[in-house]
């Protein structure tokens, strides 16, 4: 009897967290499909809440109503997102890569009560530093340009702490010291060893910090007050704020929600073998 019950747990276990994984995977990409259908349909088919038939199909007419919707300023907002939310991820990336490899490879007076601000710096929400920051910009004349998003995105605490915990894991001290013997400087040795090394980290603050900008509000928000600067994020709220008043933006909405979803999925496709490398390598080691 107990031979036959140890038999049957493993696969009531196995069954019980497929099960859980299953309702998991469906709960997050119920909101995905939501959109799919609801992106298909007319101004009518939404606010009867028939998202899931297959009638009122109008997915090209949405399209169309995007692209030529105030000129095109959707594509605009999608070229200001790709902006922020591209360069300031790479060079953020790199700061916290060069600031991680240093903090961990090298020694200098106050190390780790430094490093002891930037985990500060972790618990601080970006909303509390929205006010301050525009108040700097403000003093600086950066107010309602695209250094007033970009600027602040470039740092990212945790990105710091976590490009620290790369170098330590990937980047023997053996190698950077083969490297000074043979006459590198300390630039060409980050940059020709330790960054290459860092790259798995590298790729995933990057995509940590793309996916925080793209779905960034509150700072553009304070910010930016030019419709043309807009990101995605802000457009689309602003045509929300519409809906009320006028129905006939629901469909612009919705579709333009959809489209905003796809860079974050090329990202993620696309960079997967680099971030999964970083992931499985500290248990291959």
């Amino acid at each position: 009897m107990s031979t036959t019950t140890n038999r049957r747990n493993p696969w009531l276990s196995k069954a019980a967290v497929n099960g859980a994984l299953l309702l998991a995977v469906l709960y997050m990409l119920f909101p995905l499909v939501w959109l799919v259908t609801a992106a298909t349909k007319d101004t009518g088919s939404l606010l009867a809440g028939d998202t899931f038939s297959f009638e009122g199909f109008d997915l090209s007419k949405n399209l169309s109503d995007i692209a030529s919707y105030g000129d095109g300023v959707y594509f605009r907002w999608y070229g200001n997102s790709l902006l922020y939310a591209g360069a300031g991820a790479a060079v953020c990336s790199l700061i916290c890569v060069a600031a991680g490899y240093a903090f961990d490879k090298y020694e200098f007076r106050g190390k780790e009560k430094l490093f002891g601000l930037v985990l500060l710096g972790v618990l601080v929400p970006t909303t509390a530093l929205a006010l301050p920051m525009y108040l700097l910009a403000s003093k600086l004349g950066l107010v309602n340009t695209y250094w007033s998003v970009l600027i602040p995105v470039l740092v990212n605490p945790f990105g710091v702490y976590l490009a620290r915990v790369f170098a330590a894991g990937y980047i023997p001290g053996e190698a950077l010291e083969a490297a000074r013997i043979d006459g590198a400087g300390e630039l060409r040795t980050f940059f020709s060893i330790g960054l290459p090394m860092m790259m798995p980290g590298f790729v995933t603050v990057f995509l940590f910090q793309f996916t925080a900008i793209w779905n960034n509000f509150f700072l553009p928000l304070v910010m930016l007050s030019d419709r043309e600067l807009f990101p995605l994020s802000l457009g689309l709220y602003s045509w929300n704020t519409n809906t009320h008043s006028e129905p006939g933006f629901y469909p612009l909405v919705v579709t333009g929600s959809l489209l905003a979803v796809i860079p974050l999925i090329v990202a993620f496709v696309s960079l997967q073998r680099h971030w999964k490398a970083g992931l499985t390598a500290g248990s291959v080691k």
